[in-house]
């Protein structure tokens, strides 16, 4: 199979437009030089194939690893067929359909033991893996778990895969990440454990106050989170961080300080020791979190000071997140008037991180990065 005839499958099998696909790699390459008649012209082979450049941006905007476009030998419907019943159409796949009756019929699955091994491993994987990678095993496990709801403490296993099973979606399913909190807060509460119920609450905020995304969504998760337990927790401080993010892209500065502080507290009574889990604060990442913050808020001193923290810090097993502080510090430089500095840092700091590594949050950061210095389309944003 022709590359133009893999790209259109795989851009049909997400119910994706050409000019959708157009909107998309301009989106993620910071480039408007694709459009409809550019992926018409690729599918139908009436230019050549992509070059490598968009081949690579393809490839993270369609989700699939970069060998699947390059790699004239693999067994591409093979591949179709695999892609369409697990990442595009989970819940109708085979292998999903097959793990739920086999759970169902045998009457047992993996004990609670087994579960929470799961729930450290997918956390550890979360922070070094592309969402992609993960978002089958998790899917099947899911399933596999449904099964087996009839403990409260499974319930608390399954609000936390619910939780990062939100996170895996890609850009063009966002929303459902936010129904996937609900869910996973839902799930929680069955799981009688106030910790628990804290800890989804305050990840659902921080991460969409993070991302700048659902910002009223997000500060009633928050809220949530405070109304169940006024105890230090990792939780509390995420819910803390998250309205912190929420108030700062709000522009209100001061209640943005204040709970910087208020979250700065909770972490020193309640921050992690683990340092590559997203079950985790450790020190690196708090200084992830403060250095958008101060971004936002156009405190460049203070943001170098975190970036420079956190750089120290991070795991070296963790490149993603170190494009956060670039990206990060692309946003300050925009803020600060460096327009063209600005945004043509944070492409640069895409561009080195391998796109099977890229996730939405990124994406939407290097958004932000544009919006800052005045560079996007608003019909696209």
């Amino acid at each position: 199979m022709a590359v133009g005839e893999l790209v259109r499958e795989l851009r049909s099998a997400r119910g994706w437009s050409q000019g959708r696909l157009a909107d998309e790699l301009c989106r993620v390459a910071g480039r408007t030089t694709v459009t409809r008649e550019t992926v018409s012209r690729w599918e139908t082979g009436k230019i050549t194939c992509p070059d490598p450049y968009w081949l690579r941006h393809l490839a993270a905007v369609l989700q699939v690893p970069l060998q699947v476009l390059e790699n004239e030998k693999l067994d591409r419907r093979r591949f179709l067929t695999d892609l369409a019943a697990t990442s595009i159409a989970p819940l109708v796949a085979s292998d999903l359909i097959h793990a739920g009756f086999s759970a169902r019929l045998q009457g047992h699955g993996p004990d609670v033991d087994e579960w929470h091994e799961k729930l450290a491993t997918y956390g550890a994987d979360y922070m070094a893996l592309g969402a992609a990678e993960i978002q089958r095993r998790l899917a099947i496990d899911l399933l596999v778990l449904q099964q087996q709801l009839d403990r409260p403490e499974l319930w608390g296993v399954s609000a936390k895969l619910a939780t990062l099973f939100g996170k895996t979606f890609p850009g063009a399913d966002g929303s459902k990440a936010v129904d996937w909190y609900r869910t996973a807060a839902t799930a929680a509460d069955r799981s009688q454990d106030d910790q628990t119920r804290v800890w989804v609450r305050g990840r659902a905020a921080i991460a969409l106050g993070y991302e700048g995304a659902s910002l009223g969504i997000a500060e009633s998760f928050a809220r949530q989170a405070f109304e169940i337990s006024d105890r230090p927790s990792l939780g509390r401080l995420n819910a803390v961080m998250g309205l912190a993010h929420v108030a700062a892209i709000r522009g209100d500065r001061t209640t943005a300080l204040d709970l910087l502080t208020e979250g700065r507290r909770i972490f020193d009574a309640a921050g992690s020791e683990e340092q590559t889990s997203d079950y985790a604060v450790p020190e690196w990442r708090m200084n992830v979190f403060t250095s958008l913050l101060h971004a936002r808020l156009g405190d460049e001193r203070d943001a170098v000071e975190a970036q420079d923290t956190a750089r120290s810090l991070l795991p070296s097993s963790l490149p993603r997140f170190a494009t956060h502080l670039e990206l990060h510090r692309g946003l300050m430089l925009a803020r600060a008037g460096d327009r063209d500095g600005g945004t043509q840092y944070a492409h640069a700091a895409m561009d080195r991180l391998p796109p099977d590594k890229h996730s939405l949050t990124l994406r939407l950061l290097v958004t932000e990065v544009e919006r800052a210095a005045g560079r996007r389309d608003p019909q696209r944003g």
